[in-house]
């Protein structure tokens, strides 16, 4: 019987960033090892990147805490972007309209495994 590689998750729910937004930051950082992830993290200048960097901190202390893997060889496998509900709120404008502001918010998913299970699969 084969054992199923070990995959941490970790994820932010309503995120107060569009996905939109969220998915260039996102794309930047996928298939990508922990420490290279990390340093394109820090030097991004989109303003997502800090909310994907806290999820990836937070799914390297599971990994390490819970799952008890090497932080140096896991690779980023499954980071995903979706929508989470939309707060709408109204401006008011001229003649007595008022005009709809949706503030949108994601919810940010992000799984680790180790390298070496990536190999055999």
């Amino acid at each position: 019987m084969s054992q199923k590689p070990q995959t941490v998750t970790a994820q932010a729910r309503y995120v107060r960033c569009s996905a939109r937004k969220a998915r260039l930051v996102a794309d930047l950082v996928r298939d990508k090892g922990v420490a290279e992830a990390q340093a394109i993290l820090a030097y991004s200048t989109r303003a997502a990147s800090e909310d994907v960097r806290k999820v990836l901190q937070s799914a390297i202390a599971n990994a390490d805490h819970n799952a008890g893997l090497n932080i140096a060889d896991l690779v980023l496998t499954r980071v995903t972007v979706d929508e989470g509900p939309t707060l709408r709120r109204f401006q008011p404008r001229a003649k007595g309209r008022a005009t709809r502001i949706n503030k949108r918010t994601c919810h940010i998913t992000i799984g680790l495994a180790p390298s070496s299970a990536l190999a055999t699969r």
